[in-house]
């Protein structure tokens, strides 16, 4: 099995190779570019999980330029430069605009590779956080008018007869409102609920 995809984007041939066998050995599925345009061209990979190995400078399109394009195109690819200038400045507006990580040539392998796994890893547990929000959001389009109101007050602290008065309606109606609501969340608790509603409004 596969660690992981890892598109390496460099303009040096010898850097393509040696980087290629070095993440292939470590068990990743490798797909090589000699230019940013080349890579950009290639959308149908851009929709998988991978991490993007990025040479910073490059002619034609270097490689910040390749990150934003990428960012107009919303890509969620994860990006580590790599840079034999070592140029700091450049460095930090990289990672400022969202590179994983920064690192210069001549690259450590191992450090390379331990990049490649933490974006990879960072990568998953954002997929995982969208997925488990989109759920979340699909419970709350399940609720009826009516009930997403009394979901709104419960969730502000008001107690039944409370949400009954404020909605001018019976406190026996207003039970019922949140037993539906309590069921299509699929949670027991208000504390559960409380924490449901929070994730799904957090962005």
């Amino acid at each position: 099995m596969s660690a992981g995809r890892v598109f390496l984007v460099d303009d040096q041939p010898a850097v393509l190779k040696a980087l290629s066998r070095l993440l292939g050995a470590a068990g990743f599925a490798v797909h090589t570019y000699a230019g940013a345009q080349a890579f950009l061209d290639d959308m149908a990979l851009h929709e998988a999980d991978g991490c993007l190995v990025l040479d910073l400078s490059m002619p034609d399109m270097g490689g910040l330029a390749l990150q934003q394009a990428l960012g107009q195109r919303a890509s969620t690819l994860p990006i580590i430069f790599l840079t034999g200038h070592g140029d700091i400045d450049t460095g930090v507006r990289a990672i400022k605009l969202g590179a994983a990580d920064f690192l210069t040539k001549p690259v450590d392998g191992e450090r390379l590779i331990a990049a490649i796994h933490a974006a990879l890893a960072q990568q998953r547990a954002a997929h995982s956080g969208d997925a488990e929000l989109g759920e979340i959001r699909a419970r709350l389009a399940t609720l009826t008018p009516r009930e997403t109101e009394v979901l709104n007050l419960v969730v502000e602290g008001l107690l039944n007869k409370q949400v009954a008065a404020q909605l001018g309606t019976v406190e026996k109606t207003v039970k019922v409102h949140r037993a539906r609501v309590m069921a299509k969340m699929q949670v027991r608790s208000l504390t559960a609920l409380v924490r449901l509603v929070d994730r799904a409004r957090q962005r």
